[in-house]
């Protein structure tokens, strides 16, 4: 007797669709075979099923049970596969109508008691099934929750072996689970973070962060220790604008197939922010492994990547951020396979201006040598620094700003100011897929940021007097026109201009 379901594998963020055998009744000693390319996980789910069979009522096979997942030629890995293999032994066993299974995508893996535990990428899972036109997607308890934020699908909540043999035979009634809105409004947990007005002094930094976040553009703070670089980046998070509903679902994807509900973590409706230590490897960083799978700036999509203390990370590490900072996606090819992963993030970047730290500083000697200093910002090379749009200097904070007992602007107002800006740019952008001003294209900057003849003059001797480069040239144009939307501007007036220009006065100081 044959009988086959639908379920699912992931390539990186993408789930790709596995259909799932069995052939019982043949003839030889009483045994599971299990063929298609398995991992070893895959492998070792046969003890976990035969004894999630046991307890939940049920014998095993008396014959032997060919299982296959198809295509053979594609690489299956985690425990997925428990659920819709169990129930394809049951129904070759008689316990359930063969022609019920093949209507359901089918993922979960089972725990030697019978019940479910979540897996990885249960919202991918729904995106393919609702893809394939299926009646419905079975999932554990997180997996579906997550699931079920997509519309389109009916998504079941199972929670144990039994009660999918209930579901499936009818014998117990089951809804699909209710997209719960409240995750795409809940701000409970949105404004944890600590305020901008507990930071004292830095206007300018304040006033190049609220920039940088209300156009999404790269960012770098450089200056002396204790100027509040790291202090102002764990603001930034307060700052950030509301996600999109498909923006909120890419993000809660990715973190599925990373094994990291943010759901589960209590994260809701926000954007990530994510700060990996200095020591984090290339892979950690781009993503990979010998199965691929999403890193640092892949979690970071739609959100914010902190790299603090920027010249402490290896520089092979640094450099392959190049073409995921220039095309908000990042393509790994391994023997296992060749993935693209979404990686369109915002860089925070904070570094010291020299190895001690005190280069320029007015109160302290710098004892940095010339040799010294040049390794050091050599570490950040030419090539990575041009992709950054907005440099700024963060100098020693005064005693004066540190006894001021007057509170700066609060993040609240700040965001307020942000978030219309973002609307701006999301009337302007709607019928494309761009989001904000950072991720604007070269094709698209004569019509968006026009410039008169005046301003158009003032760039080519800045472009001349600091040697910057086309890139440059495009990123200043896409600031500006961020500088212009906070003034509700229509158009790239010279004032805009001017304070866009002062933001890469840095391509020339850390070029020694």
């Amino acid at each position: 007797m044959l009988a086959f379901t639908n379920s699912a594998t992931l390539q990186g963020v993408v789930a790709v669709p596995v259909t799932v055998e069995a052939n019982g009744g043949e003839k030889g000693e009483p045994r599971c075979v299990l063929v298609g390319l398995p991992d070893t996980a895959v492998k070792e789910s046969l003890d976990r099923i035969l004894s999630s069979l046991a307890n939940s009522g049920y014998s095993r096979p008396r014959t032997r049970v060919t299982i296959n997942l198809a295509p053979g030629d594609l690489r299956k890995e985690g425990a997925a596969f428990d659920l819709p293999i169990a129930l394809c032994l049951l129904s070759v066993m008689g316990h359930l109508p063969a022609d019920l299974l093949k209507n359901f995508l089918i993922a979960g893996e089972l725990a030697l008691s019978g019940e479910t535990r979540s897996i990885k990428g249960g919202l991918s899972m729904a995106m393919l099934a609702k893809k394939q036109g299926a009646r419905g997607i079975i999932l554990p308890k997180l997996s579906a929750q997550e699931a079920s934020l997509l519309e389109g699908i009916d998504v079941f909540e199972i929670g144990s072996l039994a009660e999918a043999v209930k579901f499936l035979n009818n014998q117990s009634s089951k809804s699909p689970l209710e997209i719960k809105k409240s995750y795409f409004t809940d701000e409970s947990k949105t404004m944890d973070y600590s305020d901008f007005s507990e930071v004292k002094g830095q206007f300018n930094v304040r006033r190049a962060v609220e920039v940088a976040v209300a156009g999404g553009h790269n960012f770098l703070m450089l200056g002396p220790p204790g100027s509040g670089k790291s202090m102002i980046a764990k603001r930034i998070p307060s700052i950030l604008p509301k996600p999109s509903t498909d923006e909120f679902l890419e993000i809660l994807n990715i973190h599925s197939a990373a094994g990291s509900s943010v759901l589960n973590t209590g994260m809701f409706f926000r954007r990530p922010v994510r700060s990996p230590h200095h020591t984090i490897s290339d892979v950690g960083l781009l993503g990979g492994g010998s199965i691929p799978g999403p890193g640092e700036i892949s979690l970071a999509h739609n959100g914010i990547l902190f790299l603090d203390e920027l010249p402490e990370f290896k520089r092979s590490a640094l450099e392959v951020m190049r073409q995921p900072l220039e095309d908000g996606e990042v393509t790994i090819s391994r023997s296992a396979g060749k993935i693209t992963l979404p990686s369109r993030f915002m860089l925070v970047a904070a570094m010291n201006p020299c190895p001690c730290g005190y280069l320029g500083d007015a109160t302290n000697d710098c004892r940095c040598s010339m040799p010294q200093i040049q390794r050091y910002r050599s570490r950040v090379s030419g090539p990575l620094l041009d992709r950054i749009d907005i440099h700024v200097e963060a100098p020693a904070v005064s005693v004066e700003d540190l006894q001021n007992e007057v509170q700066g602007e609060s993040s609240g107002k700040i965001r307020e100011r942000i978030e219309n800006c973002r609307i701006i740019q999301s009337n302007r952008f709607q019928e494309t897929n761009i989001s904000c001003n950072a991720n604007l294209t070269h094709k698209m900057l004569p019509e968006l940021c026009k410039i008169e003849a005046r301003e158009a003059s003032t760039l080519k001797h800045a472009m001349n007097e600091l040697s910057l480069s086309a890139r440059a040239y495009d990123k200043i144009l896409k600031v500006s026109r961020t500088i212009a939307d906070l003034d509700n501007s229509e158009n790239i007036r010279m004032k805009h201009l001017l304070e866009a220009i002062q933001y890469r006065s840095l391509d020339r100081s850390l070029i020694l």
